[in-house]
């Protein structure tokens, strides 16, 4: 497994929440010379994932247990705020919020500075290789646990 505490490329974690930089290109945009919408689809895919990294997680690893397990986007919902634009640096911070039987519950957002640009909310499912749900491993569980949203208190 490798050390991603020494990776910058994986961002970073403070509290329960993943920090991600991504910086803007020229090939991240449309003709206006704004970030083509489905753009930002990559960039919360790669918070997820590097979350995942940083907590001990990795995909090919679960591929390779005695139950293969994958996960697979099932609902996605995303509010475009802003335009980003060629060399802006953006922060992708991701939380992972509840598991819930199969399903993750992800809560994300990419900002420039204090401006919000977009925030998006994900459920994933967890799947076997037949693409059938299936409850995430416990050991995965037991990683994401510190990181997963208190539940609010009921009244």
């Amino acid at each position: 497994m490798s050390d991603t505490s020494r990776d910058p490329s994986a961002g970073w974690l403070e509290g329960r929440e993943h920090f991600l930089p991504v910086r803007i290109y020229y090939e991240d945009t449309d003709f206006t010379g704004m970030v083509y919408h489905a753009n930002y689809l990559r960039y919360f895919e790669r918070g997820r994932s590097d979350f995942f990294r940083m907590v001990g997680i990795r995909h090919a690893e679960l591929l390779e247990q005695e139950q293969p397990t994958a996960f697979t986007i099932v609902r996605m919902e995303i509010d475009y705020r802003r335009a980003a634009r060629v060399d802006d640096a953006l922060l992708v911070r991701t939380t992972y919020d509840e598991v819930r039987g199969p399903r993750l519950l992800v809560s994300q957002q990419i900002a420039r500075g204090d401006e919000l640009i977009a925030e998006a909310h994900v459920q994933a499912v967890c799947i076997d290789l037949r693409g059938r749900a299936r409850k995430p491993p416990k050991a995965m569980v037991e990683q994401l646990r510190p990181y997963l949203t208190p539940p609010k208190a009921t009244p």
